[in-house]
């Protein structure tokens, strides 16, 4: 691998461990944040006066900057794993706050539809509806930007939320299918066999 791409790498990997934008970094050590777009994707090399101020910053050597690959990792300062579990919990809890919005309108939703005589025996469904819609929003915010290892289960309660509101509805209607839920047994195998699936990361 080309010195370029070998500090490009490095320089991602310490400006992502320490949750910072291209922007940031560019302020922090004076420079546009075009330079350093320019420097993670190889196409220039900072001078050496740069890969200095670089490795001050986050708190290794230059020869870190420079090895393709390391016997010591990298060390992430407290201000960093301060930023970075900011991050994750604000990321929490709007996942939280999003499901719980779900749940908030079928509840709504619930109140409104016991007011209306003709469907009052019905106005439950909502929360039925609820659970799918909530296995949705979970595995969006999910995939987006947690692990995607957790996505498994929750396509596991997506599969069982649906099958379930559906078998429901058709009782409603006077057809007891419960055979549905054989539907989700191979189902189920296949979430298993999907997770068991090794895929190689993107450069």
């Amino acid at each position: 691998m080309e010195l370029k791409s070998i500090i490009a790498k490095n320089i991602i990997s310490l400006r992502q461990m320490s949750g910072m934008t291209q922007s940031e970094l560019a302020e922090k050590i004076n420079y546009s944040d075009k330079a350093v777009s320019k420097w993670e994707r190889g196409e220039s090399l900072p001078d050496i006066a740069v890969l200095k101020n670089i490795s001050l910053l986050f708190g290794v050597s230059l020869d870190w900057l420079t090895e393709e690959e390391h016997n010591v990792p990298a060390p992430v300062s407290e201000d960093a794993e301060a930023r970075l579990k900011r991050k994750r919990v604000n990321r929490i809890a709007i996942t939280s706050m999003s499901v719980l919005l779900v749940w908030l309108i079928a509840t709504a939703v619930f109140v409104i539809l016991q007011a209306v005589p003709a469907i009052t025996r019905l106005h439950w469904l909502s929360f039925v509806y609820a659970m799918p819609v909530s296995a949705i929003v979970w595995l969006v915010f999910n995939s987006t930007w947690f692990s995607r290892r957790t996505n498994y289960p929750i396509v596991s309660l997506l599969m069982w939320s649906l099958i379930a509101a559906l078998y429901i509805n058709l009782k409603l209607c006077g057809i007891g299918i419960w055979q549905l839920f054989l539907v989700g047994i191979p189902g189920q195998i296949i979430i298993i066999m999907w997770s068991a699936l090794r895929f190689r990361k993107k450069k």
